[in-house]
């Protein structure tokens, strides 16, 4: 039995994404789509391997450290590679967090800034 596969625009329709962006993703080894003459066609692989880009984009990942982390996988296995999130995402969140504490006190800052000059023109 044939495995499916979705198009190039059904790709992209999915996951909401230009064929740009798609093209792009393949050429930097991201995705390896099936090739029929000028055609593109996705397996269910291909498939999980963008749910995990646009997861890892949405993260602040950049491309190559989601690049690293998926040829992870196919040369060493998923416990190596879940390995390696857990350390890339206990550092992410670190500095997630650090960001957040600047923009709090960013906040702070500006909320102040504004109500003593408000409270000047009053």
């Amino acid at each position: 039995m044939a495995e499916e596969t979705i198009s190039f625009k059904d790709m992209c329709a999915r996951f909401d994404v230009t064929p740009r962006t798609l093209r792009y993703y393949e050429y930097i080894e991201l995705l390896s789509p099936i090739r029929e003459g000028r055609a593109r066609f996705y397996t269910a692989r291909e498939v999980a391997r963008m749910k995990l880009i646009l997861r890892g984009r949405r993260f602040g990942f950049s491309l190559e450290e989601i690049r690293q982390w998926l040829l992870m996988y196919d040369h060493q296995g998923t416990e190596v590679q879940n390995k390696v999130w857990v350390e890339n995402a206990t550092l992410k969140l670190e500095e997630l967090q650090r960001q957040r504490d600047e923009l709090d006190r960013t906040i702070e800052d500006l909320r102040t800034l504004r109500d003593e000059v408000a409270s000047a023109g009053d």
